[in-house]
Order: C-alpha cells, then sequence, then structure tokens
C-alpha cells in the first residue's frame, strides 16, 4: 500500500481506512508506506495467532515503537513491559485475577454497584462518560485497592487517564519522534501523569512502610519478592499499580458510554435487552445468581466488544526474521494487529458494520477462529482483567436497567476515534428515567 495512498486515507479517517485495506487485501500481510514508517499490518485470524500466541517470543512490545513507546511514558517498566520484569509483573498479579478469585469478588462488587447506581440523579442529563466511571469506579476500588484509594481519587485518575489517552496521538503517529523533541500533547502528558502519581506513589509508600495482610493489588505488590528474593522496587510497584488500574476501569466504562446510543439506535435490542433483565432480575438487587442466566446480556456485551475493542492496536516488533503465509518479516519490522480492524472485516463476519449481538448466539456450526474476535489481545499478554470485565459489566448494565430506562439525548451514534485507546468521539448525554414512571 504506497504512501501517496495510504497517507491520504488516513488522515481523513485512520480507522475506516486500515479497515478498507485489511478488506481490500482480503487477508493478506499489507504492508504500508507511511514515510518513514512501513508497518505490516497483520488482519487473517490465523496470522494473527501466528504473531501474539505461536510466535509470541519473536514479536514483541517495543518500548520504543508505535505505540508502546507512546503509553511506556505512564506504565513504565511492568506488567506492560516485556521480557524479566514483565514475567515478575505477570507471576504476582495473575493470582488477583483467576476466575475463582474475581468470583469471589461477585458479592461485594454487586453491592458496590448496586450502592453507585442508587446515588445516580434519575430526571437529569447526564454525561454518560463521566456517569459510567464512576460507577465503575466505585465497583472495582473495593475489591482491587481495599482502602488504599478513594472513589473519588479514583474518578480523578480516570479522567487523568482520559487526558493522557488523546494527547499522546501524535506520538503514536510519529513514534520515530524523540521524546526529548516537543510535541502537541506533551504538556497535558505531563500534568495528568504528574497527578496520578501524587495520588498513587503516596498509597503505595504507606503500604511499603506499613505492610498488612490485605490481598488489594497495592498490599500484594508490596508485599512480593522476585524470583530471588529481593523486594519488588518502588516503581515497579508505582508501574503495575498505574497499569492494573487502567485495565480495570478503561474497557468497562468506555465500552459502557458506547452502548447507551446503540439501545436507542436498535429499539428491538433494547426492548430484548430490558425484557431479559425483566424476567432475570426484577424488582431484586442484581447479585451473582442472575448472572448465569444474563445470557443476551453477554451477547451485547460480545457484540459492543467486537465493534469497539478499547486496546484496539496491538502493535509489535519481530525479533528475528521470519515468515508468515510465504511473507517474509524482517528482523525489526513493526506489525499492526487490530482487533477492530479484524473484527469488522467481511473476509470473517456477516454484515460487520451492523449491530447485531445474535451473531453471538451459541451456534456450534458457525464456530468461528477464536483470533477472529480478540477484543482482550491475545498469547502471553492476553488482558488479565477480562473474566472481572464481563462480571462488572453485566451488574452494572443489570442494575442500571433493572431501575431504569434510559433515554439519549445525543443524536446518533459518536464514531469511535482512534488514541492510546479507542474512544467516543462526542459527547453521550442521557437521562435515567425510574422504570416504573415509563
Amino acid at each position: 500500500m504506497p504512501a501517496y495512498r495510504a497517507l491520504p486515507a488516513l488522515a481523513r479517517d485512520p480507522l475506516g481506512a486500515l479497515v478498507a485495506f485489511g478488506n481490500a487485501s482480503r487477508g493478506s500481510v499489507v504492508r504500508i508506506g507511511l514515510g518513514l514508517l512501513r508497518p505490516y499490518l497483520v488482519t487473517n485470524p490465523a496470522h494473527v495467532q501466528h504473531v501474539l500466541r505461536d510466535h509470541s517470543a519473536i514479536y514483541l512490545r517495543d518500548g520504543s515503537g508505535m505505540l508502546w513507546g507512546a503509553v511506556k511514558r505512564l506504565f513504565g517498566e511492568g506488567i506492560m513491559a516485556e521480557g524479566e520484569v514483565w514475567q515478575e509483573s505477570r507471576r504476582i498479579l495473575q493470582p488477583l485475577f483467576t476466575a475463582k478469585r474475581v468470583d469471589a469478588m461477585v458479592d461485594v462488587m454487586a453491592d458496590e454497584i448496586y450502592r453507585a447506581v442508587d446515588e445516580v440523579p434519575a430526571g437529569r442529563v447526564l454525561d454518560a462518560s463521566a456517569e459510567m466511571s464512576r460507577i465503575v469506579c466505585r465497583a472495582v476500588v473495593r475489591v482491587l485497592f481495599g482502602d488504599k484509594v478513594s472513589v473519588d481519587d479514583a474518578v480523578r485518575i480516570v479522567a487523568a487517564q482520559d487526558a493522557i489517552s488523546a494527547s499522546v496521538v501524535a506520538r503514536v503517529l510519529a513514534p520515530f519522534v524523540p521524546n526529548s523533541v516537543p510535541m502537541p500533547g506533551d504538556r497535558a502528558f505531563r500534568d495528568n501523569a504528574a497527578l496520578i502519581d501524587d495520588i498513587l506513589l503516596p498509597a503505595v509508600r504507606r503500604a511499603r512502610a506499613q505492610p498488612d495482610g490485605g490481598d488489594d493489588i497495592i498490599s500484594t505488590l508490596s508485599r512480593a519478592k522476585t524470583a530471588d528474593g529481593r523486594d519488588i522496587d518502588e516503581r515497579q510497584i508505582r508501574n503495575d499499580t498505574v497499569s492494573m488500574f487502567a485495565s480495570a476501569t478503561e474497557t468497562s466504562y468506555r465500552l459502557l458510554t458506547f452502548l447507551w446510543p446503540h439501545l436507542k439506535a436498535h429499539p428491538d435490542v433494547a426492548a430484548a435487552l430490558y425484557r431479559e433483565i425483566d424476567d432475570v432480575v426484577g424488582d431484586a438487587t442484581p447479585d451473582r445468581s442472575h448472572l448465569a442466566r444474563l445470557t443476551y446480556t453477554r451477547m451485547v456485551l460480545d457484540e459492543m466488544l467486537r465493534l469497539y475493542p478499547i486496546g484496539w492496536l496491538i502493535p509489535r516488533v519481530a525479533a528475528a526474521d521470519d515468515v508468515i503465509d510465504g511473507v517474509p518479516i524482517p528482523k525489526g519490522a513493526t506489525l499492526l494487529v487490530s482487533p477492530y480492524i479484524t473484527q469488522r472485516l467481511d473476509a470473517y463476519w456477516d454484515r460487520p458494520a451492523e449491530f447485531r449481538p445474535d451473531r453471538f448466539a451459541a451456534r456450534p456450526a458457525e464456530r468461528r477462529h477464536r483470533y477472529t474476535h480478540y477484543p482482550f489481545g491475545g498469547g502471553p499478554h492476553k488482558c488479565i482483567g477480562q473474566h472481572l470485565f464481563y462480571l462488572e459489566a453485566q451488574l452494572i448494565v443489570a442494575a442500571v436497567l433493572s431501575r431504569f430506562r434510559v433515554r439519549v439525548h445525543t443524536p446518533g451514534i459518536p464514531a469511535p476515534r482512534p488514541a492510546a485507546s479507542l474512544r467516543s468521539g462526542g459527547k453521550v448525554e442521557l437521562t435515567l428515567v425510574p422504570r416504573g414512571a415509563v
């Protein structure tokens, strides 16, 4: 894909252009001319598996490359890195996110979500993103951070992360520019990263000075030892705390912000969702006993994740020469893997631009390749918070819709906008009306 064709299309509509490149290639590996950078676009599910899972030892996150070079300034070395530091962080944090442990948190999480929804001012016009972030923070802070971080501080961190995600766009698009060269967004990045540190570093230092028996993330990291028996240093604890906070909140509140306009645009889906929650939850408080029966709710979430994978871009750099389906990949090459693109391609999905939750109904004859739908990544670096997301998001949707009907005032569906993570291109305003008043 020569630069004279790629660059104008990407300038007009970067996400649409990448999907168009993927559709034109019909699953072949495509090299895109971007001036100084000529990455390989990998969209075929089998090729995605090759990169993310089967040959993950070759295809690495590059701390100076596309996307990772920009976000590493916030997350640093730790669970978002590679090599021994990543292995240590993964070893320490993985037990906190096993299905068994997350399931044990459900009752506490459900109670916090219900309380947060109870505080929603019914009848007022609300900013969906702000309201969803408040509910999500209330849901995860207690179960993941104990008393180390307040809900108000968690909301401030989410707002800072949102600003940081937007601030790094220029550096994502121009990864070859050194950090020493000023670029748009740098000041916003520094200011918001400092705000996050001002909140989290004191919590980390208190936990290290006075270790307790808590099983929250900060306590666990503060007690942890490396494989050779050394204490984890303060900076790595800070890095992993910031990383896990982002992982536990960002997908949930961003995806739920996208959800409400889709329900307005698709009244049949909204009616089916309301009906399921009325039948399963009724006037009760949503809890673990309801989750297994919220099957349509899960289908809606899967379809939202297909259309809006928040971690939309997964760049990798080849650490050695390789071949993908006959295409030579030289050492040092950048590869762009994107769930957003693969999950919207005509070759793998029927009418992929349409919002159709029923495509995730259980039909064994229509099983897809596992990397046709991979909103949480794949291989060793697959997001460890996937199970937590589904429990959290189902409980939030059930808590909101068992008590309210949602009226969206924003016309149409805001277009997604690429940044460090996928975000809504416009503000979503809504009003929650008590169910009995509708």
